[in-house]
């Protein structure tokens, strides 16, 4: 056979087992029950919304993190949030600093939450899609089935969303 040939026939292959596993990495990834929301790709690199302390019996540090889009949405102060506005929200337990007493740091993490606007997709749940995970994996259906209710009873004229723009 043709040296060429044979080449071609090796790229073609490594091409086909890349694409059948980034299909199966795709296919893999944690999704919640519910909405189908994942967990971004780079959200540690997305600005901050604002942080909060929850009081108990929660007792933990959070801090509000969005993409460019819900970015632009806070300080234009856009309501409705346009479709691909993405909040996600890291959680910790707190812990008195080691280093200065009077202050308390992160312990150990509890949830990441996540909700993903697409007024389409999302049509029934006020446009917005929800995600809580816990050690990177899905939280169960009970837990999903109250992100909706709970944004509805508390926040309905701010598009379902807690975080408010810190200054």
């Amino acid at each position: 056979m043709n040296r060429s040939l044979v080449a071609l026939f090796a790229i073609a292959a490594g091409s086909f087992a890349t694409a059948v596993t980034l299909a199966a990495s795709k296919e893999d990834v944690a999704r919640s029950p519910i909405y189908g929301v994942t967990i971004p790709e780079g959200y540690r690199h997305w600005e901050m919304i604002a942080p909060a302390h929850e009081t108990p019996p929660l007792d933990e540090l959070r801090v509000v993190l969005g993409n460019d889009v819900a970015i632009k949405a806070y300080r234009n102060g856009t309501l409705p949030f346009p479709d691909g506005s993405v909040l996600v929200k890291l959680a910790w337990k707190h812990v008195p600093s080691k280093e200065f007493a009077p202050a308390y740091v992160p312990g150990a993490a509890t949830t990441v939450q996540v909700m993903v606007k697409d007024s389409k997709k999302y049509a029934a749940s006020g446009g917005w899609g929800f995600g809580r995970f816990i050690d990177g994996k899905p939280a169960d259906l009970a837990q999903h089935q109250s992100c909706l209710a709970c944004h509805q009873a508390k926040v309905v004229n701010h598009d379902l969303v807690f975080t408010r723009y810190a200054p």
